[in-house]
């Protein structure tokens, strides 16, 4: 277990260092290129060297380190918990950026800014645990490092049978992210984190389930055994047609491309009155008012 737990130390240090940056940067930048540069390269390298460090536990840790997949689960479930807790915003993922963007909650600056940051992000967070992997701590890493150039296509089933996979798990996740947008952080942080846990372990033998475009193409798209139309195809594709899926069948429309609400009625919270045509008369006989008549109905004994 001793591997376990150097894995797991380097998971605090990687939160701790990218916490320290986000404090300095919140600090020194405007709350512009705060929000759209540092916090999403921060939340980008943070979450590619923890994914990378444990999809590695995921590969060799059954018959490297004698643990099962409820140890990985456990894991991935804490580490989404405390990526949720502590990205301050960041999205560390190009197809929820370009929902806000869809939503209007983003105009096109900012969401260039954030697929740049997000892409240097994931790539230096690449290169920093490729050069902690080759200080070889543990057996785990030294096993790493033998089978690294080999690395086999995570994609396991048909192109299209996959791009499905990873588009249902991106209709899920954006579908509870939408759902859960206001809700207190105590709610959403563990519901989001429970909800990445499961699609991970439902998809993950199809596909490695990644539904996020930019992790999946400093993860996978090197490895050989898929051409790159399919890595496109599947990883990037899936979870853009995912994402609009959902936020249809969400809102009913997509405000930037148009007003229109294709699946649900709008109705007016407020009742409008109809115009009285009738009178009642003694006796109870209805008559139509005229234009100048007065209505004299009184309430009856």
């Amino acid at each position: 277990m001793a591997g376990l737990n150097v894995s797991i130390a380097f998971f605090f240090l990687v939160v701790g260092v990218c916490q320290a940056f986000r404090c300095l940067s919140k600090r020194l930048l405007s709350p512009g290129a705060y929000g759209g540069l540092a916090r999403e390269l921060a939340g980008s390298f943070q979450l590619c060297t923890s994914c990378l460090e444990l999809r590695m536990l995921v590969e060799i840790g059954p018959w490297g380190g004698g643990f099962g997949p409820d140890v990985v689960l456990t894991l991935l479930f804490i580490l989404f918990a405390v990526h949720g807790a502590s990205f301050d915003g960041a999205s560390a993922n190009p197809t929820v950026s370009l929902q806000e963007f869809l939503l209007l909650e983003s105009n096109l600056a900012a969401t260039a800014a954030k697929l740049v940051a997000q892409a240097v992000g994931m790539g230096t967070g690449w290169a920093v645990t490729k050069l902690y992997w080759s200080w070889e701590l543990t057996q785990f890493h030294l096993i790493q490092n033998l089978i690294a150039s080999e690395c086999s296509s995570s994609i396991h089933t048909s192109p299209h049978h996959a791009a499905f996979v990873e588009g249902t798990c991106s209709f899920f996740f954006h579908l509870v992210l939408l759902k859960l947008h206001r809700s207190r952080p105590m709610y959403r942080v563990p519901a989001l984190a429970a909800t990445v846990t499961f699609l991970t372990y439902t998809a993950g033998p199809f596909t490695g389930a990644f539904f996020n475009p930019a992790l999946a193409a400093v993860t996978t798209f090197h490895c050989s055994g898929s051409n790159f139309w399919d890595y496109v195809q599947v990883y990037w594709l899936g979870p853009l047609a995912g994402m609009l899926a959902a936020l249809l069948l969400y809102q009913g429309n997509i405000p930037r491309l148009f007003r229109k609400n294709l699946l649900y009625s709008q109705k007016s919270k407020y009742k409008v009155p109809k115009a009285r045509v009738a009178a009642h008369v003694e006796g109870g006989d209805p008559r139509r008012k005229g234009k100048g008549e007065k209505s004299s109905s009184q309430p009856h004994a």
